[in-house]
């Protein structure tokens, strides 16, 4: 039995699944990476909506295969509609989405795991960390619980195949190591920690349908002097699509033309060449959406019920704070003057019956539920398979972290995902990326890896949480991008491939094989820039005739001579189009990176720099941020305060050092 590792990492899901992958990626070395699981059944699974990406989301997905990781690949390995969003505007606000099979997406996950002979999934739960000299050095482990929560509601418990599966699954307690040690110890528990779920006057412990909470976990991060938090997200209705009058509503289709949120998807290596060759996508076949909506009948339902709601009326044990921007259907019904609201039936699968009520989400008790489905159209017959239910639970304030992920309290330890105040499966993603890399690094005694906010949307995440403590589950919005004319999905690869080249995260099998296709895309970029810039079109330059807002990318590609793939001639209508403000953001980026780049000592005691407001004071005392740049994100921070700090930095600098004197 090991129990010596070089990284470890708590929970199987999003963020989990990416830190546990990134870290096997750099150690490539069999037995280095321990992911404990309290169901390694569970590993992947989508716990809401089965669906990845989105307007933002999608840069985030696809930032996450740039650098290596697996969440774009699962998703096109099991998307079954696939969307570009918003391309009624320009590139950078543009986002792709997939609607996924969410069991086949979750094998896929588990697939990708147990292919890596570098990671071992061990069963448990982690209860407490080993601290010695503090820095976390360890986790103590205990068997999963066998004991199964109750349902959400006696009414509507019904459970997926893949749930029932992982209910089935049994451990060897003698199996299960008392203790494991590492050089860093990544902490992902979602939704877990003292999780609560509510349907109506009905109230649960458990992070998810079906499933335990993990209570030791908490109290050991308030032990060790964690300030938490509580939020709450929550999950709309599942229905059975055989009760709904499937035909009768209007359909929404995926693209003629799906774009893949892998790089790697489709391709296989050529073995009668070096470059690889586009092979079938998308794998799954492909099914429409049906589209109904709620009505004014429903709302005066909800208004009616909304005593009933516990998050929402703030009932005993209804103390978590939910997401502003994915409300629930009672939220919606007060904050907005409408007759209805647009509800997105999404069918969770191939094979299944389970259909995502995608915009009525809802801790409203069974008998609400019940009228609000049957009162929309389409639905007047249909069934709910599974009632919608809000789960509050624990979070840790994420200004006691680093933009790498590591807590500042104890060095070593990790927080990635919905621990940290964030929502959605790809803003934990992005976090278990940077928190795998990083414990990686810091095991190796190698400088931490951070990504700015003008590199990729993962930076912007990263920083909007060590410099603003959300009130609310944190979901990133392109609208956050400051630089989201250069942070587009389509160059996701151009920005960060390098970058993961230099790190040492594309030196398996599977990135020998995406640093082929990157050269191949450079060559491509390279050969249509060519073009654009030596051909004149019907007496026109084509570098003039690209910039007119009409000249789209079928135009182009209309007015090369070479064949080009589809994302290289995005990518370069793109580049073109937008060149003359690429040209300003760029400078202006220049001039931020003078603040960005200068760092704060770590050991500056604020509180004694004379003339700093009391409100900067307990801004900079909480966050302690580490660069200047940092400093001035930070709500209460002024220009003035700054000066007032440069100046203090240094006067403490131009001190002379104390004389030693030989005794």
């Amino acid at each position: 039995m090991r129990t010596e590792y070089q990284i470890i990492v708590i929970g199987g899901g999003h963020a989990g699944a990416e830190a546990a992958w990134a870290a096997a990626n750099l150690l490539r070395e069999p037995g280095s990476v321990a992911l404990v699981t309290a169901n390694p059944a569970r590993i992947g699974a989508m716990s809401c909506n089965p669906a990845i990406g989105g307007l933002a989301k999608g840069q985030l997905v696809r930032e996450i295969d740039a650098l290596g990781g697996l969440m774009g690949l699962a998703a096109d390995a099991s998307g079954i509609m696939f969307k570009m969003l918003n391309t009624s505007r320009g590139p950078a606000v543009r986002g792709p989405r997939c609607q996924c099979d969410k069991e086949a997406y979750a094998k896929e996950v588990q697939r990708l795991i147990h292919s890596r002979p570098e990671i071992d999934i061990i069963p448990g739960m982690v209860d407490d960390f080993i601290i010695e000299a503090d820095r976390c050095v360890g986790v103590v482990i205990s068997p999963p619980s066998k004991k199964k929560p109750l349902p959400v509601s006696s009414l509507c418990a019904a459970a997926t195949e893949m749930e029932r599966r992982a209910d089935e699954q049994t451990f060897d307690e003698n199996e299960i190591p008392r203790e494991l040690r590492a050089g860093a110890t990544v902490l992902t528990t979602g939704t877990f920690m003292r999780g609560l779920m509510h349907t109506g006057e009905n109230r649960t412990p458990g992070g998810r349908f079906g499933e335990a909470p993990a209570i030791g976990i908490s109290k050991t991060l308030k032990r060790l002097g964690f300030e938490l938090g509580r939020l709450k997200t929550g999950t709309p209705p599942r229905l059975d699509k055989r009760t709904i009058d499937w035909e009768s509503l209007p359909a929404q289709f995926g693209d003629e033309r799906p774009m893949a949120f892998s790089d790697l998807s489709g391709r296989a290596p050529d073995r009668t060449s070096s470059m690889p060759t586009l092979g079938a996508f998308p794998l799954l076949e492909q099914h429409a959406c049906r589209v109904t909506h709620t009505t004014p009948l429903i709302h005066s339902v909800i208004r009616a019920n909304l005593d009933r709601a516990p998050i929402f009326s703030g009932l005993p044990n209804g103390k978590g704070v939910g997401p502003r921007y994915c409300p629930s259907i009672e939220d919606k019904v007060v904050r907005f003057d409408r007759d209805q609201h647009t509800v997105f039936l999404e069918p969770e699968g191939l094979g299944s019956d389970w259909v995502y009520c995608n915009g009525i989400s809802t801790s409203l008790p069974a008998d609400v539920q019940q009228a609000i489905i049957r009162g929309m159209p389409g639905c007047d017959k249909a069934e709910i398979l599974r009632l919608a239910y809000s789960v509050e639970y624990d979070m840790v304030r994420p200004h006691q972290i680093h933009a790498t992920g590591m807590t500042k309290k104890y060095p070593g330890l990790f927080l990635a995902g919905q621990i940290n105040g964030t929502s959605g499966y790809e803003e934990a993603g992005a976090q278990g990326l940077v928190a795998g890399v990083n414990a990686v690094r810091f095991s190796q005694d190698k400088s931490p890896w951070t990504l700015g906010r003008d590199e990729a949307y993962i930076g912007v995440l990263m920083d909007d949480l060590v410099t603003k403590t959300p009130t609310e589950p944190y979901r990133m919005f392109t609208s956050r991008a400051e630089h989201r004319l250069l942070l587009r999905a389509d160059n996701s690869a151009d920005r960060l491939t390098p970058m993961a080249i230099e790190l040492g995260l594309l030196d398996t099998e599977l990135g020998m094989l995406r640093q082929q296709l990157f050269q191949q895309r450079r060559r491509e970029l390279q050969s249509i820039n060519g073009e654009i810039d030596s051909r004149v079109v019907e007496g026109e330059p084509l570098s003039k005739s690209i910039k007119r807002p009409e000249f789209g990318e079928d135009e182009l590609r209309s007015a090369l001579e070479g064949t080009y793939e589809d994302s290289a001639i995005s990518t370069a209508h793109a580049d073109r189009s937008y060149a003359d403000y690429v040209v300003r953001q760029k400078n202006e980026i220049k001039r931020q990176n003078e603040l960005e780049n200068r760092t704060l000592p770590s050991s500056i005691e604020y509180v004694t720099i004379q003339g700093l407001r009391k409100e900067a004071v307990e801004a900079l005392t909480r966050f302690t941020p580490a660069t200047f740049g940092q400093a001035g994100r930070l709500e209460g921070v002024t220009p003035a305060d700054l000066s007032i700090i440069a100046v203090h930095v240094r006067r403490e600098k131009s001190k002379p050092k104390s004389a030693v004197t030989d005794v």
